[in-house]
């Protein structure tokens, strides 16, 4: 076996990142949706032949951790039937997807005869057929009423393109050339991704870059094991609520024991039984909100690749439950709801094994999804997407800063991006009258949570459908180390129907509805979590904050004890009154 000297190893680690980030830049160059091209809603990962997972992008993390039993599991399925020139498509989370809009594509990466690597890109797709645009349908009773499942199928076969499977594909989805578009898009990136790869594998060899692999493995097994090893060996618990979602439910709960042993961890999750609506999450998905709650609390270098979980193990409890569902439990939500209360649960269990490590929670996803006939075309042409921009909320603070505002949601953790509204008004038959952060929607600490955001949109000259989706309605996001909110209404996700006549309707559960030109629907997303007790919050930061508009007169009463006068300074003699009164 070739020895790997530290020159070539950072060459080749180089090549492997740039190899990465040309996959990101061909999607978000020649994709054709929204969704796509604006807010990045994809992810892309490199694979050895094993396959492990030998590098992710700094993409959505609830793509990436579901990437890892999905490759193995797509490659089982094939087994030997993989040839030169192959490309694999996928959705269904019977085979470890984490939700049927959420399509990936796996390209082989064949050197001189020999499977040495995977290029693999994952996307999620605008529409995928079934009863409602955007894939959902908040009156799914199981999987079936969600749109089209794609077990592991070749869209291309040693190099041919099989257009009849790709027609048959394409024929179920709405406004087709959207999803035609992204399709196309990913095979430029995994071909992209292949070049680069072969190139590597020209200048160095197949020895010498599985030499590299292997140790740039093994470096990320040695920082996740060196982390353990300083946390205290015992078992620790966490328990974060799913709210009621407003289909009789009630509020849910999931629970993450974590035992940490040596430089071992083991987490056994602990959900209710699945429920016939579409917040039931399969095995591939629940492992990426294990993993998230991990890395919240873990916080290591890279590099990033599988190494880092070979000394955790995960177990989601017996099959048929909300964490570990089975067919034909409806799930399409599932990549929020419950997966970010699933990685609170873990966040929450690792805070009490090394509460100086702790994060707050960052906000979790409630946005829209819109469809429609758009009038400016020749043809009436159909159009829907996901209004990204909808769900992006504030991120939770930490001991050292505040959160960032508009960087969420927690099931994203920052790579999701809202695009710029002009363009989505372009490429839309919608006016959005605003897009604004939230004053007093950050978590109230010491370090404030990050603001959230407040989207409303218009229909232009058609009726538009939209499905809401999400949580964060009902319960604010969870601080953490002693912060503590006062519940203003800008703590809550909102979705608000404001009719014509100016009257308003508001939902706090997953709905679909339909608006009128001169109507408008309002989204309002929560910001995350604080950290700290409120009363420790400098004075000179309260104030900044009341004049950048982030939170208001009342709020910095309420929620930090500060009382500022008509001239817009703080009442130091009222302020210290009312802190001593908290």
């Amino acid at each position: 076996m070739n020895t790997v000297d530290p020159i070539t190893l950072a060459v080749v680690r180089g090549a492997l990142e740039t190899a990465q980030r040309e996959m990101t830049l061909t999607l978000e160059k020649t994709s054709r949706s929204s969704v796509f091209n604006l807010a990045h809603d994809y992810s892309n990962a490199l694979f050895d032949h094993l396959p492990e997972m030998i590098l992710q992008g700094q993409d959505i993390p609830i793509h990436l951790g579901s990437l890892i039993p999905a490759m193995k599991c797509v490659a089982g399925f094939f087994g030997d039937e993989i040839a030169e020139g192959d490309v694999i498509y996928h959705n269904d989370p019977a085979y470890m997807g984490s939700h049927i809009l959420d399509c990936c594509m796996y390209k082989p990466v064949f050197y001189k005869g020999e499977l040495v690597f995977w290029a693999v890109c994952k996307g999620h797709l605008t529409d995928i057929g079934g009863p409602v645009p955007a894939g959902y349908n908040p009156d799914a009773k199981e999987i079936y009423a969600e749109g089209l499942r794609i077990p592991p199928v070749k869209l291309w076969a040693k190099g041919e393109r099989r257009e009849d499977v790709i027609n048959l594909l394409l024929t179920n989805m709405r406004a087709r050339a959207y999803q035609e578009g992204d399709l196309n898009a990913q095979y430029g990136a995994c071909s992209v991704g292949e070049r680069h790869l072969i190139e590597l594998l020209d200048r160095y060899g197949v020895d010498q870059v599985r030499a590299c692999i292997t140790e740039l493995k093994d470096m990320a097994d040695r920082h996740m094991r060196s982390l353990l090893r300083d946390v205290p060996d015992g078992f620790y618990s966490g328990t974060a609520i799913l709210e009621d979602s407003g289909h009789g439910l009630g509020e849910l709960s999931i629970t993450a024991q974590v035992e940490i042993r040596g430089d071992e961890a083991h987490v056994l999750i602990e959900s209710p039984p699945q429920v016939p609506y579409f917040i039931n999450s399969y095995a591939g998905n629940s492992i990426s909100g294990v993993y998230l709650g991990l890395m919240m609390f873990a916080q290591v270098p890279p590099p990033y690749n599988e190494g880092l979980y070979r000394c955790v193990s995960v177990d989601l409890g017996p099959p048929g439950t909300l964490c570990n569902a089975q067919e034909p439990a409806p799930h399409v939500n599932s990549t929020t709801t419950p997966m970010e209360t699933l990685a609170d649960a873990v966040r929450l269990a690792l805070e009490q094994a090394a509460p100086e490590r702790v994060t707050a929670s960052w906000g979790h996803a409630s946005g829209i999804n819109i469809a429609g006939r758009d009038p400016r075309s020749s043809n009436n042409d159909e159009y829907v997407t996901m209004v990204l921009a909808s769900i992006i909320s504030g991120a939770g603070a930490n001991k050292a800063m505040d959160g960032w505002p508009a960087c969420g949601p927690l099931c994203c953790f920052g790579a999701l991006m809202s695009g710029d509204i002009e363009l989505l008004e372009y490429s839309y038959p919608v006016l959005i009258h605003r897009y604004s952060l939230m004053a007093d929607s950050g978590g109230a600490g010491e370090f404030r949570g990050g603001s959230g955001t407040r989207l409303e949109i218009e229909p232009l000259e058609h009726a538009m459908t939209v499905i809401g989706f999400g949580e964060g309605r009902q319960l604010p996001t969870a601080g953490a180390a002693g912060a503590k909110n006062v519940l203003l209404e800008p703590k809550l996700g909102r979705l608000i129907h404001r009719h014509a006549d100016g009257e308003e309707e508001h939902y706090i559960q997953n709905t679909l509805l339909t608006a009128q030109p001169g109507e408008r629907v309002i989204n309002v997303n929560p910001g995350g979590g604080g950290y700290g007790d409120p009363l420790r919050r400098p004075l000179a930061a309260v104030l900044a904050d009341v004049r950048n508009g982030l939170v208001s007169v009342d709020g910095a009463r309420l929620e930090y004890g500060v009382v500022i006068d008509g001239n817009g300074q703080v009442d130091e003699v009222a302020t210290h009154a009312n802190r001593a009164a908290h």
